[in-house]
């Protein structure tokens, strides 16, 4: 019996009460059980953390409340969503957008799919705020410095995080009585997701509003969620009160998914799906045919209706009970010596630079793994971009043995093929660069790196659109490593997993450089991530590396004030941060 306590918290009648939702989405031709049965709900001034692994339904269910469900699949509801008097399910479209403009703020995951790239941030925040000095407060209020020259900027002039503050702006406009933030601080680093979760959390207490939050990142979670609900394949298992969810899970997927996040107290010697699987042992296991879709293969779904395969995936396969110590060899396979770059843009006339790198230098041993970490624009992907080849140097030396790297980057739907099925790609890769296989050879070995990577055999026959991001990512390592490199570049390739597939990836990159005597570069914003994969971690401020050595001595004994801060930024296992002085507050 999954636990379902404190359905709501006391008091007062809800903000947003769900009740028996279900959802049924299309696509080709297939009819998937999205959201089975959910009752959730949230009152004034609660936030509540709507957390499960990639395809669970967290992302339908905030789309169901906005009344926006996809129309190109098709979607079929029961039940009910009052939000402000209004069911969101049975309302005609001039209700909800009512609703929606009245009521309701959004933040999504990737704010530059969301804000129009044509139209300045002023002219956008004028749709919902006439009035100039109220949209300089409004940016002034999320944090945004010189919100006034802001006013000006087109989206794709501002950083990440400052595009985050923009969406976080637009949300509030109104005073919205409920807010949904869907994986909002999944792409920033430590230290703005820090920041973007004070200010959601000062936002809540200044205006009283209510917060949906969705994220698969349980630290996040834990840091500003009142409550937690828990889903896993359309079905909400458990939800209760933050604090006894951490200490009481009730349900063995909760226990999973607690197992499963890692952060800078994580053992490193032994795979972390196996931590996993010891914690899943009493789970019901994979779900049955009967169980998801009432027929054909386990289904899970996208909140853009795209149908995933709802197998497991398959992590533990091969993997030791401890990891054996890597064989770093004294072969330099990665050399950098006062590597710089600069950036020019404008006219002759108002020529403007921007330094990316300035002189850095970095060994890589072969088979070793090191983690380049730090804030957005500190250099570290156009680091990783100059050493793949894909950017030139703009002074000092370069050197890569060991053939062609191969690189996965952090948006892997932009690095597939979009009109090759994965296997059409990764059979291609295998015809240049391991000619003389037949096609059966090549079949065997596609079917052979997809279960690697954890993926089901079917995905062969999938194009790249037709997955969701964490089943793209895997895909895209699954190219990289099919011939297997000398040397493998990682652009932030575990930022839009959960922590089940981020686990995942993380082992297999693990086992991957210790069979194959692989050298890693792995770039992340991670430092629980950069922690258990790397062997070095070079830390990276404004185009210079200010810090590098033995990963465990830069975790526990940082030199620069800079790394404490980015230490002090990683959430705990219960999403409190750590002191310099190591404990957690």
């Amino acid at each position: 019996m999954a636990a379902t306590d404190d359905l709501s918290a006391s008091g007062g009648s809800p903000t947003l009460s769900v009740r028996d939702l279900h959802v049924h989405l299309t696509r080709d031709g297939e009819s998937v059980h999205a959201v089975r049965g959910v009752s959730l709900d949230v009152r004034a001034g609660e936030i509540v953390a709507m957390v499960g692994e990639s395809g669970s339904g967290k992302s339908v269910l905030g789309l169901a409340v906005l009344g926006l469900l996809p129309g190109k699949s098709r979607p079929v509801t029961h039940g009910s969503v009052l939000l402000d008097g209004t069911d969101m399910l049975t309302a005609d479209a001039e209700a909800r957008r009512r609703v929606r403009r009245r009521t309701t703020g959004a933040v999504f995951q990737d704010p530059m799919t969301s804000l129009d790239p044509t139209m300045t941030v002023g002219a956008q925040l004028r749709d919902v705020q006439p009035d100039r000095e109220e949209r300089v407060r409004l940016l002034t209020a999320v944090g945004i410095p010189d919100p006034g020259h802001r006013l000006k900027a087109y989206p794709h002039q501002l950083s990440g995080g400052l595009r985050q503050r923009v969406m976080i702006a637009l949300a509030i406009a109104r005073n919205p009585s409920l807010i949904i933030a869907d994986e909002p601080t999944t792409a920033l680093d430590v230290t703005v997701q820090k920041q973007v979760l004070d200010l959601l959390l000062s936002l809540r207490d200044e205006i009283g509003c209510a917060v949906v939050f969705v994220t698969h990142d349980l630290g996040v979670a834990a840091r500003i969620s009142d409550r937690i609900a828990v889903m896993r394949r359309g079905s909400l298992v458990e939800q209760g009160a933050t604090e006894r969810i951490f200490d009481d899970p009730q349900h063995p997927y909760t226990r999973t998914l607690l197992a499963s996040r890692i952060d800078l107290t994580t053992p490193r010697d032994r795979p972390l799906t196996l931590r996993r699987t010891e914690h899943a042992a009493a789970d019901v296991g994979t779900v049955t045919v009967a169980e998801l879709a009432g027929g054909g293969r386990g289904r899970a779904v996208r909140a853009d209706g795209v149908l995933v395969s709802g197998a497991a995936p398959a992590a533990d396969r091969d993997l030791p009970a401890r990891w054996p110590e890597p064989a770093i060899g004294k072969e330099v396979a990665v050399r950098l010596r006062g590597a710089t770059r600069v950036f020019r843009s404008g006219p002759p006339w108002a020529r403007r630079e921007l330094n990316a790198l300035r002189g850095v230098d970095l060994d890589v041993a072969q088979g070793e793994s090191v983690a380049l970490v730090g804030e957005s624009g500190c250099g570290k992907s156009t680091l990783l971009r100059i050493v793949a080849g894909l950017e030139r140097a703009s002074s000092g030396e370069v050197e890569v043995l060991g053939g062609t790297p191969q690189m996965v980057f952090q948006d892997a739907g932009s690095s597939l093929t979009p009109w090759l099925t994965i296997g059409d790609m990764l059979a291609e890769r295998l015809a240049v660069t391991a000619g003389g296989m037949s096609r059966a050879e090549r079949r065997a070995a596609v079917a052979d790196v997809l279960t690697t990577v954890g993926l089901p055999a079917e995905t062969a026959r999938a194009r790249g659109d037709q997955l969701s991001g964490g089943q793209r990512q895997r895909a895209a390592i699954a190219r990289a490593v099919i011939v297997p490199p000398r040397v493998l570049l990682c652009d932030e390739p575990t930022s839009a997993l959960d922590v089940t597939l981020a686990a995942t990836v993380l082992d297999l990159l693990g086992r991957l450089r210790r069979e194959l005597g692989v050298s890693v570069l792995f770039v992340t914003h991670d430092l629980a991530a950069a922690r258990i994969i790397a062997d070095r971690v070079a830390v990276m401020r404004a185009g210079r590396i200010i810090e590098q050595g033995p990963t465990e001595h830069v975790c526990t004994h940082p030199v620069e004030e800079y790394t404490r801060t980015l230490l002090e930024a990683v959430p705990g296992p219960r999403g409190q941060h750590a002191t310099a002085d190591g404990e957690r507050r």
